[in-house]
């Protein structure tokens, strides 16, 4: 029996990491992984196997997030930031602010 668990805790292993080297992969590639759409961006078509699409940059919200940057830059609240893009129509929560900033700290290797 011991033996058998050994086997499977050694399986679950592998499988997690072949599905953290397809992420990485699909992430390379620019691909969607899951979820929901992320702000900034629209779904492509289907394209290979299975549902990953292609990420394409929504020129409105690259906008938005561009300033919700810069005014985060100048100081302002992330509740401040919230409610001014909601007042320009885009109908974000709370949480979007600080992890759109934090992803674009990594995407431009600041973070």
């Amino acid at each position: 029996m011991t033996a058998l668990a050994a086997v499977a805790q050694f399986e679950r292993g592998l499988i997690s990491e072949r599905i953290k080297d397809a992420k990485a992969n699909l992430r390379r590639q620019g691909r969607h992984q899951g979820g929901g759409r992320p702000f900034g961006w629209r779904f492509g078509e289907a394209n290979g196997h299975g549902r990953a699409r292609e990420l394409i940059p929504d020129a409105d919200e690259q906008a938005a997030i561009a300033e919700i940057i810069a005014m985060r830059a100048a100081g302002k609240s992330l509740m401040a930031i919230r409610d001014a893009m909601r007042a320009r129509g885009f109908p974000i929560s709370h949480q979007l602010v600080p992890n759109t900033i934090a992803r674009h700290a990594e995407a431009e290797g600041t973070a």
